[in-house]
Parts: structure tokens; sequence; C-alpha cells
């Protein structure tokens, strides 16, 4: 059920108006959001029902032993059965190809025979997203930052909240959990909010990724060589806006639905491509995730704690893991590791200079400048099927064939929109959300319809799949 098709708008209004119906039934109204959740999930596979309620119980009850000891090797022990368990389910599903397919090459490699052999498995939608979800609830209770839950029904909703479950954010346990515990607010402000939420991802989504996607990124990737070079920068920008308004879209879609149901959950885009550099690149893009890795490999791991030189491979080997979360196949890793490079040279910068970011208007304008040009390069790696077509679209970029006959005006009309709503300053859209959130219940209404006819009138013929849904 993705969030851009008319089912989901279904769904999303009868479980909004249930919901409020049973609102000061406490128990009710939280069994039925969970039933609500594990319906949305088994629209993919009713099969992984199984997976995400083993996983969710396993964390709760591992919780629930690790408040009743003060044992020090006893709670070790709690969190390590849940780490253990969870990296090899994920391991499993997502890696276990991986890892078995260059087993294979580099015994070929040695001039033997083969492994032949492969799991073949099903990738579970969200397992990714999920999985990082439960683990931080067990490595926040060892450390003392939260109290345990003692209602199983509330931490498996916590794990299954539909807004978030498919493609995040990663919500904290803390932020989620003591939300639950209270009653559920809507007001006025807090609806318009909402809905403006859910027309600016759906905007986002159907008018700008899906076009871009179907018409300009997706030919240029597959057939780099039919394309001029400068036909292809047009695409590895598109792409840049498109897996931007892609995944921002669908968090602001995640964000409206969770406040329609009186519960907050955190941003998650903050104009990333605004940033000066790429540690602040990081710090708007996928904040969900980028804080996860922050406060669960990287501050373990030593973080700056223990000289210049381990701080850089500390920021290295996060970012090298972040790129193999998002896939098991080497562009990832390379992507990530492209990321890990650049916030190193940046912080030895930082240092050297003594200052976070330029003084001068025009210094900050080149950092950022520079930046976005380095995120667009790594995004080649993260988009191409293979690194050979990677490599074949640097080739034909570098080829400086100056003319555009199959960039339509219309694509590069939306292109330009896209990157100007993007760097338009944030008072003007909170002007332009101010105004809608002051009209009435029925204007707002009469907006979100005409968006509808909007949206049907530029959707492609199928349904576009959100690109994180892969991860």
């Amino acid at each position: 059920m993705l969030f851009n098709s008319v089912q989901y708008g279904i769904f999303l209004i009868v479980v909004f108006v249930l919901f409020w119906a049973l609102a000061r039934l406490r128990l009710v109204r939280m069994l039925f959001l969970l039933a609500a959740s594990y319906f949305f999930y088994a629209n993919w596979n009713p099969t992984f029902l199984l997976l995400i309620w083993f996983s969710s119980s396993l964390d709760f009850f591992l919780g629930w032993s690790m408040s009743l000891t003060d044992h020090r090797l006893k709670r070790k022990l709690l969190l390590a059965v849940s780490i253990l368990v969870n990296l090899g389910i994920l391991g499993i599903f997502k890696y276990a190809d991986f890892f078995l397919a260059n087993v294979s090459e580099a015994v070929q490699w040695f001039g033997l025979d083969p492994i032949r052999l492969r799991l073949n498995v099903i990738l579970p939608v969200g397992i990714s997203f999920y999985t990082f979800q439960t683990m931080s609830y067990l490595i926040d209770l060892y450390r003392g930052k939260l109290q345990p839950t003692h209602r199983y029904h509330e931490y498996l909703l916590y794990v299954s909240f539909f807004p978030q479950l498919v493609a995040g954010p990663i919500v904290r346990a803390a932020d989620l959990l003591p939300q639950f515990d209270g009653q559920p607010r809507l007001n006025e402000e807090g609806g318009s909010r909402a809905l403006w939420l859910i027309m600016v991802g759906l905007f986002k989504k159907v008018v700008i990724a899906d076009f871009l996607a179907i018409n300009l990124v997706d030919r240029v990737f597959s057939l780099p060589e039919m394309y001029t070079s400068w036909e292809v920068l047009a695409a590895i920008y598109g792409y840049a806006m498109q897996i931007y308004c892609d995944f921002s879209g669908y968090s602001d879609i995640a964000i409206g639905s969770a406040l329609l149901l009186g519960y907050k959950i955190p941003l998650n885009f903050d104009r990333p491509y605004i940033a000066l550099d790429p540690r602040d690149f990081w710090r708007r893009w996928h904040i969900s995730l980028s804080t996860w890795f922050r406060d669960y490999l990287y501050i373990p791991l030593g973080g700056s704690r223990h000289g210049a030189w381990r701080t850089y491979l500390n920021l290295w080997l996060t970012m090298l893991l972040c790129g193999l979360w998002h896939g098991a196949e080497w562009k990832f890793v390379l992507w990530g590791a492209l990321h890990g490079t650049a916030m190193t040279l940046t912080r030895l910068v930082q240092r050297a200079t003594g200052r976070e970011h330029p003084a001068s208007w025009w210094g900050k304008f080149l950092t950022g400048f520079l930046t976005f040009q380095f995120v667009c390069l790594a995004w080649i790696f993260f988009r191409a099927e293979t690194m050979g077509d990677a490599l074949d679209l640097l080739r034909v970029l570098f080829t400086f064939v100056g003319s555009i006959p199959n960039l339509a005006p219309q694509i590069a009309v939306v292109l330009a929109l896209g990157y100007a709503l993007h760097w338009l300053p944030e008072t003007w859209e909170n002007v332009v959300r101010g105004q809608f959130m002051r009209l009435s219940a029925h204007a707002q209404g009469l907006v979100l319809f005409l968006l509808i006819i909007v949206l049907y009138s530029v959707a492609s013929s199928e349904v576009v799949p959100f690109i994180y849904y892969q991860f």
C-alpha cells in the first residue's frame, strides 16, 4: 500500500475516523492502531508479519528482563542477544547473498570451483528501518537513558506504527512511547499542518520526483551513450532532486499522517542541498538515520574522544557502514566511502583553519556550490545499476558535448521548479503554510481536492514506488 495510492488515502481516512471514535478507550484505540499497522504491512507480504512480530517481541521481553536486574554482565548479555539476533536477521535477508557472491568470486579468482550457493530470499519491506528502531530501544535501556515500557501491545505498535514503518523516519522510543501514554490530541492547527504536509509530500513525489524519474533520469541512466554530456548532467541533477523529493515527500506524508492521529514524529529533512559542507549535508539529509549512526555507532567507536586520526577513522567507518546499510552492493559501499572521505577532509580543513564555515558570503557560496557538486557526483554511484554503468555515465559526462536535443522544455521547467522551491528562503514557505492554515476547513478541503485533480492529471499510469522502500 503506497502512500501515493488511492488505497492508502482510503485506508488513512478509515483509520482516522475509527481511531478518533475510539479515542477515549485507551486499550481499544491502541489495539485498533496496532491492527491497522499490521494490516498496512501485510499488504506487501503477510508472511513477514511474523518476522516483525518476532523482532518486536524479542526486544520487549529482553528489555523487560533488563529492567529487573542491575547486574552489569547480565544487562550486557541481554543487549548482546538483541544485537546479534536483530543484526543476524538483517544479515540473512539483506546481506547473505552479497557475501556468498563475493566469496564465490574470490574462490574463482584463485582458480578453484566457485561456490554456487544462493539463498535467494525476498527482502522484507522496511526491515532496515524497524530493525534499527527496535535495537535503539534496548541500547537506550542499557545506557539508562530510557525507562522500559511494560505494555506489550504498545511496544509492538511503537515498532510497527504504520506512518513510519516502511521508510522511516526512524523514531526513538523516548519520542513515541510517552505519547502513547497520554491522551492523543488534535486541534485545528495540528489538523491543518497535517494536511499541508501530506499535500506537500504528494506534490514532491508525483509532480517532481516521478516526472523527473520517468521522463529524464531513468532514460539517461539506462542508456547514457545515447545522450550528450549536458543531458547526462541534467539527469544527474535530476536524480538529486528526484531522490530528495521522493524521500522527503514520503517523510512529509508520514509526519502528516501521524499528526492526524495526534502523534508527532521527528523532522527527517531540512533543505539538504543548501548545506555548506558534507557534515552539514548529513545534519540535513535523512536526519533520523544520520543521528542513529552518530549515537549508536560513531560515539561507541570513540567519536572524537581519542585524537584527530582516530576521529577521522571513526567518521570514515561510520559512513562506510551507512553506505552498506543502504544496500548489499559495492556501489553503496563506495558511496559511503566517498561521503566518509569528504567528511574526513572537511574535519581536517576545519581543524586547520579553526572555523567551521567561511565568514564571507562568497566563501559560503563557494563551499555550498562545491558541496552540492560532490553530493551529485556521489549520487551517480547510488543510482547506477552497476559500477560499470556509473563509469559509463561518467565517461559520457566528461566528453563535454554541449547540446540538449533530448531535453524537452517541460523537463527543464520541472527540474528548475524543484530547485527553486528547495532554495527559496524558508520564511517564504512559512508564509504560504500560514496562509493555508488560516483558511477554513472547507477551503482547505477545496485546496486538497484541486491538488488531487492536478496530481491525477500529471501522474503516470502506474503508481511509482518510493525509492527507499527497497532499503
